[in-house]
């Protein structure tokens, strides 16, 4: 039962996105999130932390990215230029955080969707919440 709950949330977020079954190929589906800096849920991030880090699955289209707020009051404030590191699938936020807040923000999401592989196709959405140690 597992393995058929399993195939069917599969088909239904490959179809979700647009790719049907017989075109699943690595190169042709969209880029994911694979980590991120700090992870996703943490409780005790170092408010110290001075930049959010996401990689995905595949080479990024450089200077096009999407971070997005999912209110004024939980998305951090920034502290410099956003870039992706040398290997094209780590994009970098500074960032200055707060002791003992919770911050959410969306990589990529319905409305912004400029976090692209190099051959142009939007990453699905992420939304990225974690919280600072007081």
């Amino acid at each position: 039962m597992k393995r058929i709950l399993l195939c069917g949330i599969v088909w239904w977020g490959l179809t979700a996105i647009g790719v049907a079954e017989d075109e699943v190929q690595l190169e042709t589906v969209p880029p994911v999130v694979v980590k991120t800096v700090p992870a996703a849920g943490a409780a005790d991030v170092d408010p110290a932390l001075g930049e959010i880090q996401v990689t995905f699955s595949k080479d990024m289209a450089d200077k096009s990215w999407s971070w997005s707020t999912v209110s004024k009051e939980s998305f951090p404030t920034t502290n410099g230029d956003i870039q992706y590191l040398d290997d094209k699938r780590t994009c970098v936020l500074p960032v200055k955080l707060e002791p003992g807040k919770t911050y959410a923000l969306w990589l990529n999401s319905n409305k912004f969707k400029n976090f692209k592989d190099a051959d142009g196709r939007p990453a699905v959405p992420y939304l990225l919440v974690f919280r600072t140690k007081k």
